[in-house]
């Protein structure tokens, strides 16, 4: 766990807006994701594109994760958007609608041939059923692949649902697809990010949701608005008591180790502890030293 990195919280922000790529050197997100794809209108494409690539460049971002999401590969911006990103050098890449193994080996082999550096890392968006069928395959097909972004309204709109599955509480239409992907990015090591939640009015409902996605297991929420941060940054961020339970599990067992050649089983407050729960115990505390860090 000494590489964690925290993605609690993962902002959304408009290439093409000058003025928002200023305010989010100062807003305390974990990452940003500067965006070229929808929050920018077509014939600001190429202005955009520039703009993300000197501020992802220029290092005046300080401890944030900055990627840049470029168009979907089948776009017409996609090839120039990719070779601008590789060279300018962000932390991730971020590509929309990636669905199979050999969409990521196509990105990987680019990235490559554009001189991406090593700690670029590739950022898949999973957002429809192919993909979510896939996961697994998409996530073990490069090791640029670290990240998967999960673009539940994109995956919404392809199940055809009855309602709009981001106005139904509890997101019911969305939850096998959802655990399908946490599935396989547990299985391969990938780290997960939760969609976005569109109602910026809506605290109680956006809370509830970082809430839901925290218990489901995912390690952040990607938002679309700075007033989210604060509440994905404590939604994903282990509470008092967490961190306060796992030092007595840990120091339970490091005493049951010491008595009578060390023990698989020990008991803290009534409770049964095992390796397992050691196990969880010492990544809630490496996750929380890693934010503290911060």
């Amino acid at each position: 766990m000494a590489d964690f990195r925290p993605r609690r919280s993962v902002l959304y922000m408009p290439s093409s807006n000058e003025r928002a790529l200023e305010k989010a050197k100062s807003i305390p997100c974990d990452g940003l994701i500067l965006d070229l794809e929808d929050a920018v209108a077509p014939d600001a494409k190429a202005a955009a594109r520039e703009a993300a690539c000197a501020a992802a460049a220029s290092g005046e971002y300080g401890r944030r994760e900055v990627t840049i999401r470029v168009n979907g590969a089948d776009t017409e911006w996609h090839d120039a958007d990719l070779a601008a990103a590789c060279a300018a050098g962000p932390d991730g890449i971020v590509v929309p609608k990636v669905s199979s193994a050999s969409e990521v080996q196509t990105l990987a082999d680019a990235m490559e041939r554009h001189g991406a550096p090593d700690h670029t890392a590739l950022w898949a968006m999973v957002e429809t059923p192919r993909a979510i069928l896939h996961a697994e395959e998409i996530a073990l097909a490069s090791d640029r692949l670290t990240v998967f972004v999960m673009g539940t309204n994109d995956l919404a709109k392809e199940l055809y649902p009855s309602s709009s599955p981001g106005h139904v509480p509890g997101r019911g239409p969305l939850l096998t697809g959802l655990s399908l992907a946490l599935l396989a990015a547990r299985a391969t090591g990938t780290a997960i990010l939760d969609g976005v939640y569109n109602d910026v009015r809506d605290t109680d409902g956006f809370l509830e949701e970082c809430r839901q996605g925290r218990e489901m297991g995912f390690d952040g929420k990607t938002l679309v608005h700075p007033s989210q941060v604060d509440g994905a940054n404590a939604a994903f961020a282990p509470s008092d008591e967490a961190v306060e339970d796992a030092r007595g599990i840990l120091r339970a067992w490091e005493e049951g180790q010491q008595v009578d050649g060390g023990s698989g089983v020990v008991t803290y407050q009534g409770r049964m502890v095992e390796a397992l729960h050691v196990d969880t115990a010492r990544r809630t505390l490496a996750v929380y030293e890693a934010i503290r860090a911060l």
